[in-house]
């Protein structure tokens, strides 16, 4: 796996392959008519009975005293399309029952297919089927959304995917709450009624207004805005069609609800947030030109965040994310090496080839190394086995302390003004403690995260990022229990801007000095034929960090997107 451009643990990883297992199918005689049904005898006695519905049929074959044959291999289009239409009739009658028997969960389909009618208010569905990619059918949802005398007509794009079923390899479509619709997560459920949180109007920090047709990926920055401030900010609700949400995990925060159509307006009350108009249309068009994107732009010397866009503006990876950051935890790891005595920026430090910990073998990419060079060098050109090396030499717990203690990361007690995942350092031992050092094993970060990680480099002191003034509320910000060390603060400011100049970040950070630094990432997924890309970096009193997932190396991929808001704010 990776960690910015070292490869951190031998063997590639490919994209995992399905391999169908071939069966033999007994040979049927012709059918026998049974009223409805079509009967075929099989050898020893066996038979078959289909079931026709939906213009497709559904078959289960058994007797009393053979194994019931599966059938195996890729689904035929005849299969994707009779299994869809199957499904999508019945749902379109009325049938929630029938559609659930079409899909692979009956149980978890037939709540929400009944709650689409009962709790939703959903009737007169039409559901038309679209083009077939492959296994998946996409299809088009049209109803109206009536409650209380109130009614509005509902539009929308969906999709399903067509798999074998377990017990019989029969084609049924696999089931996931985004069937019924794309917003909806595990546990969510779709309602209408009077929604108990009033409507807002968000403002940014010029007082202009802040829309999804403006900013398209603020959507759910919007949605978290109205519950957290909804009632405090004067607001009186409406009548909604939402995504009422799952309630979140323990030690998690709760994704905000989304409102998905308004049949009478509610009164909306104002929210004045921290970000920049001119950065946050910079951030969209950046993330909207680059697939899987997402960025997050802030004031280091005073934590309010200035911008922030996702490429998916369904789900805020760039505050929510919880994602493996490569090399970008380097700078975590380096404060604490630094700390401990274990390292220092212009010192001699090993950057071998190879460096073996806990009975795993790392390396760097492509195998290099630095004989006899700095701390800084290695840092620079990101070399995986000048941390790993030093893994002996820590405690479990060493990376997770730094990390609370001084980045203020991993306690789950950000209060930013809307939900945000705030990084996961977890105590761990030996090869997965070494892999965390270089950002793998069980770290896990997003955009916000690494921004303030860049912010706390650059100044000394973590400031937690903020997106509504804690003035509005009076809500405690998340303070860290103690600052860099004047030591560590101006050695991580010399990695840092060393490698803006001359390392990886050099090409991205052109023509942004003096006052600069930053640091890229890759970070190897099982699965993905490609790394996700990072970058993290600040310019003046501006940091931002992206991550492109898929990217390949961060230098290539994020670090355009940073450097490019970095430039917009300067």
């Amino acid at each position: 796996m990776w960690g910015g451009r070292g490869q951190w643990k031998v063997g590639s990883v490919g994209k995992r392959r399905r391999v169908a297992e071939r069966t033999s199918a007994a040979k049927s005689k012709r059918p026998l008519a049974l009223g409805g049904m079509a009967a075929a005898v099989l050898g020893g006695g066996a038979f078959a009975v289909y079931y026709v519905f939906g213009g497709g049929a559904v078959a289960e074959v058994g007797s009393a005293g053979d194994a019931k044959a599966v059938k195996t291999g890729p689904l035929s289009a005849s299969e994707v399309r009779t299994a869809a239409t199957a499904f999508l009739t019945a749902w379109q009658g009325g049938s929630p029952a029938k559609a659930a028997a079409a899909t692979d969960d009956s149980a978890a389909a037939k709540t929400a297919l009944t709650g689409f009618t009962k709790d939703a208010h959903v009737k007169d569905v039409k559901l038309t089927r679209g083009k077939r990619a492959g296994d998946e059918v996409a299809f088009s949802v049209k109803g109206t959304v009536a409650y209380k005398g109130t009614s509005k007509p509902l539009a929308y794009e969906s999709s399903l995917t067509v798999v074998r079923a377990r017990k019989d390899g029969e084609p049924v479509v696999s089931w996931q709450p985004s069937v019924v619709h794309p917003a909806l997560a595990e546990g969510d459920r779709l309602v209408t009624g009077e929604a108990g949180t009033p409507p807002v109007k968000a403002l940014d920090r010029d007082g202009g207004e802040m829309t999804t047709k403006k900013y398209p990926s603020l959507g759910t920055v919007l949605d978290g805005l109205r519950e957290k401030f909804g009632e405090k900010a004067g607001g009186k609700a409406g009548i909604e069609l939402r995504v009422v949400r799952a309630k979140a995990e323990k030690g998690k925060k709760k994704t905000a609800d989304k409102t998905l159509l308004e049949l009478s307006e509610g009164t909306p009350g104002t929210v004045r947030t921290t970000l920049s108009p001119t950065l946050q249309a910079e951030a969209e068009k950046r993330v909207g030109a680059t697939e899987r994107a997402s960025v997050v732009v802030m004031r280091p010397s005073t934590g309010e965040i200035l911008a922030v866009a996702n490429s998916n503006p369904n789900f805020n990876t760039a505050f929510q994310g919880s994602l493996a950051p490569g090399s970008t935890m380097k700078i975590v790891s380096s404060a604490l090496l630094i700390d401990k005595g274990l390292a220092s920026a212009d010192k001699v430090h090993p950057c071998p080839k190879y460096s073996s910990y806990g009975g795993w073998k790392f390396q760097n990419d492509d195998k290099f190394e630095i004989k006899n060079g700095s701390f800084k060098a290695s840092f620079a050109r990101s070399c995986n086995t000048a941390f790993i090396s030093q893994a002996k030499k820590l405690d479990d717990n060493s990376l997770t302390l730094e990390a609370q203690q001084v980045f203020g990361l991993g306690m789950n007690n950000w209060a930013i003004g809307v939900p945000t995942f705030d990084g996961s350092v977890p105590v761990q031992s030996a090869a997965p403690m070494a892999a965390s050092l270089i950002g793998q094993g069980g770290v896990r970060m997003n955009p916000l995260n690494m921004a303030s990680v860049v912010s706390t480099a650059k100044t000394g002191v973590f400031k937690q990022p903020y997106l509504v003034s804690p003035s509005v509320d009076g809500r405690a910000l998340a303070t860290a229990s103690r600052p860099l060390s004047a030591t560590v603060r101006s050695q991580l400011t010399e990695l840092l801007r060393y490698t803006a100049a001359y390392g990886t970040a050099a090409e991205a950070m052109s023509g942004l000095g003096p006052d600069y630094g930053a640091k890229t990432g890759s970070a190897e997924v099982d699965g993905q034929e490609e790394p996700n890309g990072w970058f993290t970096a600040w310019k003046g009193d501006l940091a931002s960090a992206g991550v492109v997932q898929e990217g390949g190396h961060g230098s290539e991929s994020a670090g355009p997107i940073v450097a490019a808001l970095l430039r917009a704010g300067g």
